[in-house]
């Protein structure tokens, strides 16, 4: 089960009154040994007869469950975070079949945790830490999902960059020794990064609920073989960010999806023979204005970097400029000390907090040189001249209790 830990002490439970539940922002640590989404993927590979992915299986679905099904179906919701099931949703269908609490990845974030789905592997093994990331073999900062630049410009494919060797993963449906489908979102489903992360998996796009749904029934009715069918749904994630996580538009959202599922679920009774699986790549916490730390009203802290941060929101990467790493801890004890958690990246690395094992050779480039963990539910943001101000509801990335534990449902048919 997740473990809750204290990154120096970092305890602040509180919560909106209106959702009549309190937000639990106490700090939670990857549960990498046997309770994270690693640990699921490690199941479903060997369980497909995979070769095994270095992680340890899950325990509440052990590959030998996985194996007596011909079919698998692992759907992620991104932005379901387990409150929703537990506190808001409980009645749901999707709750009906919730088995238990997995941990996230460190960041909770859906760059990172995304890659660890469709790779099988802990950020600390493939890298990719964040939406804005420092590629020093590129001499530029990322947003790795749609892989531009971030003041602007072309993809990584239009630039000229093979990105299966970029990226430099072996996607999880390499190490399967069974035919696999993707569904995806039609705007993304032939991406730079879905292709460096899919192949050789036959991807679908699909503009609609009903096309989803359609498309996994479709993908699971088939009359013979083993197969696996990854589905990804991402506008949960839209809703909570733009909405917020907890209000009626995406509740409502859910309400709409978990009728679907029931429907599906109908279509595809009596077949005994197919696993279906939902969780998520994190949760979330609300946003307030009142929390927003603006890095250009602290200039003199601006001034200590060389870069701008990157990372999240709820949790940064900072790159210091030498002779100014006094000045730039200075300054985060003096102004900022009640708003964030600052680690040495390396000391991050270090603990595991990436993940265990070896890490990647460039993670360390990455990471920068100090991690800002926001507390509670603060946020910081260091915007480009390039880029619209922020003025989100719902927040992910940090070690919030919330956006770290994801449901797990499990189904049979």
């Amino acid at each position: 089960m997740p473990k809750h830990l204290n990154m120096n002490g970092f305890v602040a439970p509180s919560g909106p009154g209106s959702a009549g539940w309190r937000q639990d922002f106490r700090a939670l640590r990857p549960d990498y040994a046997g309770g994270s989404i690693v640990n699921l993927m490690s199941s479903l590979v060997l369980g497909l007869g995979g070769d095994a992915t270095g992680h340890e299986p899950l325990a509440l679905l052990p590959p030998e469950e996985v194996r007596d099904y011909r079919q698998v179906a692992l759907i992620v919701v991104d932005g379901l975070g387990d409150a929703l099931l537990t506190h808001l949703a409980a009645d749901s269908y999707l709750a009906t079949s919730r088995r238990g609490t997995l941990t996230s990845v460190f960041p909770s974030t859906t760059a990172a945790a995304v890659t660890t789905f469709l790779t099988g592997l802990a950020p600390q093994q493939h890298g990719l830490t964040g939406w804005h990331m420092y590629f020093r073999e590129l001499g530029a900062v990322l947003a790795v999902l749609p892989g531009r630049p971030r003041f602007g410009g072309v993809p990584l494919g239009q630039a000229g960059i093979a990105v299966d060797r970029f990226f430099g993963h072996r996607p999880v449906f390499e190490r399967l020794p069974v035919p696999s489908q993707v569904l995806s979102p039609a705007l993304i489903a032939h991406s730079d990064f879905n292709r460096g992360h899919c192949r050789p998996a036959a991807v679908t796009g699909y503009a609609s609920m009903a096309e989803f749904f359609q498309g996994l029934v479709d993908s699971l009715s088939r009359p013979q073989g083993r197969r696996f069918v990854y589905g990804y749904w991402s506008e949960l994630d839209h809703i909570a960010h733009v909405s917020g996580p907890f209000g009626t538009e995406a509740l409502t959202h859910f309400r709409q999806w978990d009728a679907c599922w029931a429907d599906a679920l109908a279509a595809l009774a009596r077949r005994g023979d197919t696993l279906l699986i939902v969780s998520a790549d994190h949760g979330f916490v609300e946003a307030t204005p009142a929390r927003t730390v603006r890095l250009e009203e602290h200039a003199e802290l601006q001034d200590c970097l060389v870069l701008p941060l990157c990372g999240e929101p709820r949790l940064a990467y900072a790159y210091v400029r030498p002779g100014r790493v006094r000045a730039f801890e200075r300054y985060l004890g003096r102004y900022l000390a009640d708003v964030l958690e600052c680690q040495a990246s390396e000391t991050l690395i270090a603990q595991g907090w990436f993940g265990p094992g070896a890490p990647h050779p460039r993670l360390a480039e990455r990471v920068g040189d100090y991690t800002l963990v926001m507390k509670e539910n603060y946020v910081i943001l260091d915007r480009l001249p390039t880029e619209r101000p922020l003025a989100l509801q719902g927040v992910h990335g940090g070690v919030s209790a919330l956006e770290m534990t994801v449901p797990l449902v499990v189904a049979s048919r």
